[in-house]
């Protein structure tokens, strides 16, 4: 088949992104966001010692969140929750690169019929999360569209010198999670499927949701990164999923991954409902928790989960062969973890 006959569907999603970055400045683009200073962007705009992030999310309606419009009978997230995930992933992503936020902008594309409150509400939650985390919407679009879409751009700074990359990562380096996985999939699940959940006490249910209706971007983990003497710090977040992030780090690091305590990734929520291996699943492949997936040097590692305490862990370390290896406790392998059983969009 030439090129010309090819569909979008034909490459996948990691082919089509690949084909796409040809058309991109080399070197700006791969990573959460793309960094532009002085060396990559003549722009007087960037302060002296600073550099601009910059990062775009687009979600869909019956996609990325159910709101009863594209599918009336799945009704999972109200607008004010829309707009507050909508912005905390784009916030997410300015985390996962050590960066600040600034501003964001908003691009819609609309339904003619859409009620104008279900609009201001959804501004209402971009505006509360934006309250709690930092920065303000400047500006955006909005045009007419048969499937609600929402577009955000974020703007962030970070130091030059404390940028968090993906291609970094060294062998012996520790694997950190900022948090509990797969609880967004578990609420999720409980949305859709309440039945599900009968034996799930009402704290825990209330966290799963949540979790999975308003997310935290972990910009709070960022004064920790450089406080005990490190001087190159390696991560994604992981919002396509635990495994997509260990497997996109070590493909653009060059390295490869044992995953050998994933048990510290479950919450204590799952054991009341869910088996061990569903837990794990979602763990693995649920995606959309936000939490940071960090490789720094194992006594630096060390030091920021004792800071972070709650749920932070070390999961695993970096090696020098290639594979990303899940294994139990005498190292018998359970999993090559890849990107094919994570979300992808085609």
């Amino acid at each position: 088949m030439s090129d010309r006959g090819l569909t979008v569907r034909d490459l996948g999603e990691q082919g089509l992104l690949q084909r796409l970055q040809r058309f991109c400045p080399i070197g700006i683009v791969g990573d959460d966001g793309a960094v532009l200073d002085s060396q990559t962007l003549d722009s007087a705009a960037i302060a002296p010692g600073q550099s601009l992030i910059v990062t775009t999310d687009l979600l869909v309606d019956g996609v990325h969140f159910s709101l009863g419009l594209a599918q009336p009978e799945v009704y999972t997230t109200t607008p004010a929750d829309a707009g507050w995930r909508a912005t905390a992933a784009n916030l997410s992503d300015l985390a996962a690169m050590g960066a600040t936020p600034i501003a964001l902008t908003v691009g819609l594309g609309l339904p003619g019929d859409l009620p104008l409150s279900w609009l201001e509400d959804l501004y209402g939650g971009m505006a509360a999360c934006l309250e709690q985390y930092g920065g303000a919407i400047v500006g955006g679009d909005i045009v007419r569209s048969p499937v609600l879409t929402v577009a955000i751009t974020a703007l962030g700074q970070t130091q030059q010198g404390r940028i968090i990359q993906r291609s970094t990562a060294q062998p012996g380096d520790a694997i950190v999670i900022t948090g509990s996985h797969g609880n967004s999939r578990a609420g999720l699940e409980l949305l859709l499927h309440p039945d599900r959940g009968q034996s799930v006490s009402e704290a825990n249910r209330a966290e799963l949701i949540r979790a999975h209706q308003r997310p935290i971007p972990r910009l709070d983990v960022l004064p920790w990164l450089w406080t005990d003497g490190a001087d190159r710090v390696t991560g994604m977040d992981s919002s396509d999923g635990l495994a997509d992030a260990i497997v996109q780090i070590c493909r653009l690091s060059g390295v490869g991954a044992i995953v050998d305590r994933l048990d510290q990734a479950i919450s204590p929520a799952f054991s009341e409902w869910v088996t061990p291996e569903q837990a794990l699943d979602w763990a693995l492949y649920g995606g959309e928790d936000f939490e940071l997936v960090l490789c720094l040097p194992p006594p630096i590692a060390q030091t920021l989960v004792r800071h972070l305490g709650q749920s932070a862990a070390i999961i695993g370390s970096i090696t020098v062969n290639p594979q990303v290896l899940w294994v139990d406790p005498t190292c018998n392998v359970l999993q090559e973890l890849t990107l094919d059983k994570g979300f992808q969009h085609f």
